[in-house]
């Protein structure tokens, strides 16, 4: 196994992130976003922020809804490596718009992962597990875990129809991680296809990239609802304890 530092395995390409945070929020909250919501004095987003930089990033693009004014006024952590670029009316053009930022100053060779703003307990281990089997192998790759319960099948109604055979299915997390140029095109051919983009695997796959998949930990959660919040209190609480 390579034990080289990432920092010296990544050789003449640097390693960028990208966080979509334009989001309206709207299953969190219909006035607040769950970005700026505090755990432990912090927003959400400084939380994920330092995580994210535990990793030898060159910069980081956090793209923001045009009426945000608030993002740039947090002490996020390496904030000389911050960058900000308007976000879009989904995801997906949030994280383009990101890419066609980072075409401006970064090469289309270097590698760029994209983490959702709302999932600050992803743990130091799994971004060193992901970039490194992604750095060393050349292919894009996810975090993501096994699917652990059973699948119900339910077309109509509340009527089930059948069970699914979960042997072969993960649950796709973020970080998600390729090529800056690579990921970019893809992005741009899903969209003029029509192929609806859930992730950022979703658009390599659709152009026939190999993606690889990286087992996660089920601690990695997003904030999606507000009882969400709660949880990743305590996940945070038990992390710092024993020192993730």
């Amino acid at each position: 196994m390579n034990q080289k530092p990432l920092s010296s395995r990544l050789q003449n390409h640097k390693l960028w992130a990208i966080i979509p945070a334009a989001g309206s929020g709207s299953r969190f909250s219909k006035t607040e976003l769950k970005q700026y919501q505090l755990i432990q004095q912090k927003t959400v987003l400084e939380h994920t922020v330092a995580r994210l930089n535990q990793l030898p990033l060159s910069g980081y693009v956090l793209a923001l809804g045009a009426e945000d004014r608030f993002a740039q006024t947090l002490a996020f952590a390496e904030k000389d490596k911050a960058h900000f670029c308007l976000g879009g009316t989904e995801r997906v053009n949030s994280v383009l718009n990101s890419l066609e930022y980072l075409t401006e100053i970064a090469s289309e060779e270097d590698w760029v992962l994209v983490h959702d703003a709302a999932r600050p307990c992803v743990s130091t281990v799994c971004l060193e597990s992901l970039a490194a089997t992604v750095i060393d192998s050349g292919q894009s790759a996810i975090l993501a875990t096994p699917v652990r319960d059973t699948l119900k099948r339910v077309p109509v109604g509340i009527e089930i129809e059948s069970t699914v055979d979960r042997s072969q299915l993960w649950q796709a997390q973020t970080p998600q991680m390729a090529k800056l140029g690579v990921l970019k095109r893809a992005l741009q051919k899903a969209l003029a296809d029509g192929i609806v983009i859930t992730d950022e695997a979703s658009a390599l796959e659709h152009t026939g990239e190999i993606v690889h998949v990286v087992q996660g930990r089920s601690d990695n959660i997003k904030i999606t609802y507000a009882d969400d919040l709660e949880l990743a209190k305590l996940i945070l609480a038990s992390q710092a304890a024993a020192g993730i």
